[in-house]
């Protein structure tokens, strides 16, 4: 599978593409992750991406020009590009399901805003699905491209040391994860649920999932409803 991460700071990125799971996966050959600097596509003494918005208020916006330029040379280089995504606050909420659907990919362009936003001209033409990490504003679209990365490459076969431990995270199935406990069986005087040191892996499972439910419930009861 192979990422191309557009952004205006590609310093902001490279770091945590370099380490953990991302980064292992990248030197097996599990993932290529290619981040390419979009001020390498505008022109001008000054490679500006960035101008005033038309109609007034604060904040610049990404100039269409660059954007278009990068993303046609990108496509137009094999392999094919399967997803072209801007990660925008006003933007669908990313989800595991969005993951899992996306891992099956086999290129997926990586916009990342920046600014007042994008000009909407380039998200009209350029742009196959769009996602938000959550309700709320940061600085640019790398992180929230960095976050996407993240979960889709942990997806993938061969990736994570456990081939079943992505399949037991929290919304795999609509549901949180259940409280987990390591040695020592009891410290500073609290103990481990007796069912997880009993052997049982029924009675174990059976717990884990009224825990699992108990715990959505609790924290994120609307997952239930959906």
């Amino acid at each position: 599978m192979r990422f191309d991460i557009i952004t205006a700071l590609p310093d902001l990125v490279q770091g945590p593409l370099s380490v953990s799971i991302v980064g292992r996966a990248r030197k097996e050959g599990i993932v290529e992750v290619n981040v390419v600097d979009l001020r390498e596509y505008a022109t001008g003494r000054h490679r500006q991406v960035d101008d005033y918005a038309f109609g007034g208020g604060a904040g610049m916006v990404l100039k269409p020009e660059p954007v278009f330029r990068c993303v046609e040379a990108l496509s137009a280089n094999p392999p094919a590009v399967d997803e072209v995504i801007f990660l925008a606050p006003d933007a669908p909420k990313f989800t595991q399901a969005i993951a899992n659907e996306l891992s099956l990919k086999g290129r997926i362009v990586l916009i990342a805003g920046h600014y007042k936003g994008l000009d909407q001209r380039a998200r009209d033409a350029l742009v196959t699905r769009e996602i938000s990490i959550g309700d709320y504003v940061v600085s640019g679209g790398e992180l929230p491209a960095l976050v996407v990365v993240d979960a889709i490459v942990r997806l993938l076969p061969g990736a994570l040391g456990d081939a079943e431990s992505a399949l037991t995270d929290s919304f795999q199935d609509g549901l949180l994860g259940a409280p987990v406990y390591t040695r020592p069986a009891v410290f500073r005087g609290v103990g481990v649920p007796d069912v997880l040191l009993s052997g049982d892996h029924a009675a174990i499972e059976k717990w884990r999932e009224r825990a699992r439910e108990e715990r959505t419930r609790a924290i994120r009861p609307n997952l239930l409803d959906d």
